[in-house]
């Protein structure tokens, strides 16, 4: 599903990403942890398309096409999520109306009609009973006055929405109490399908006891410097991260 081979990339001429290859696969939940500054964050941004972000080196290949010139937007609307780690809050705009907007303007890219308003209620009301989530939340601004955990919980119900192919969570956990945690983290265990992958990064293996990692990758100084099952991530819990640059020679 989604290929990296060689990716450099760079934010404001200063290189962050030096060489990563990657490769996820439908069904599959990969993790990707590693100290403040590895470039956990900007893999994230960069697979996803933020444009503030340059590639310098290597190619993103999704579903066998190379996405690197396509706009954030064009890899939405094929299939590619991004939670951010600080979700913003837009005032006035109803968490439905958001929704509604959006999955008809990904229709609208697929050539598609908008859906029927009795198909778009039918689909709102059993993504929402499937996360837990209260009616009366769907109708509040987006993520104004929001709590992190409620905030967190409104992104996973916009991916159970939008049924994506390739889910990346970014620091989803940070912030959140172990209550919050473990509803996000049941939300998107019901989503995972054999068709779709997700992508946790974290800095902590507490998330990694909810979602469960077929593969731990750690990053460090914009590099993958070993990958494992998920037993790495609790060896990197008991042995933080200073092993891991002995390890590399850092």
């Amino acid at each position: 599903m989604l290929k990296i081979n060689n990716l450099h990339a760079s934010v404001e001429g200063k290189s962050i990403l030096k060489g990563i290859n990657l490769e996820v696969k439908p069904g599959e939940v990969h993790a990707i942890m590693g100290p403040n500054g590895s470039g956990k964050s900007t893999l994230a941004s960069v697979v996803a398309g933020r444009e503030d972000y340059e590639v310098t080196e290597g190619n993103i290949i999704f579903e066998g096409e190379d996405i690197e010139e396509l706009a954030a937007e064009e890899r939405a609307h094929k299939g590619v999520f991004l939670s951010f780690q600080y979700p913003i809050e837009i005032p006035g705009v109803s968490v439905t109306n958001f929704m509604k907007t959006a999955i008809n303007e990904s229709r609208k890219a697929r050539g598609l009609e908008e859906m029927p308003a009795k198909d778009m209620l039918k689909l709102i009301r059993e993504k929402s009973e499937l996360l837990e989530i209260d009616r009366k939340f769907l109708s509040r601004s987006i993520n104004e006055g929001f709590s992190g955990g409620e905030k967190k919980r409104n992104e996973i119900f916009q991916m159970a929405m939008l049924e994506p192919k390739l889910a990346i969570l970014d620091e989803t956990d940070s912030g959140l109490d172990i209550d919050a945690l473990r509803i996000v983290a049941n939300g998107v265990n019901k989503l995972k399908s054999k068709d779709n992958a997700v992508v946790v990064i974290t800095h902590y293996q507490r998330l990694l006891d909810y979602i469960v990692p077929d593969f731990v990758h750690v990053l460090h100084n914009g590099k993958i410097v070993k990958s494992g099952t998920k037993e790495l991530a609790h060896e990197l819990e008991a042995k933080g991260y200073d092993w891991i640059k002995e390890e590399v020679g850092a």
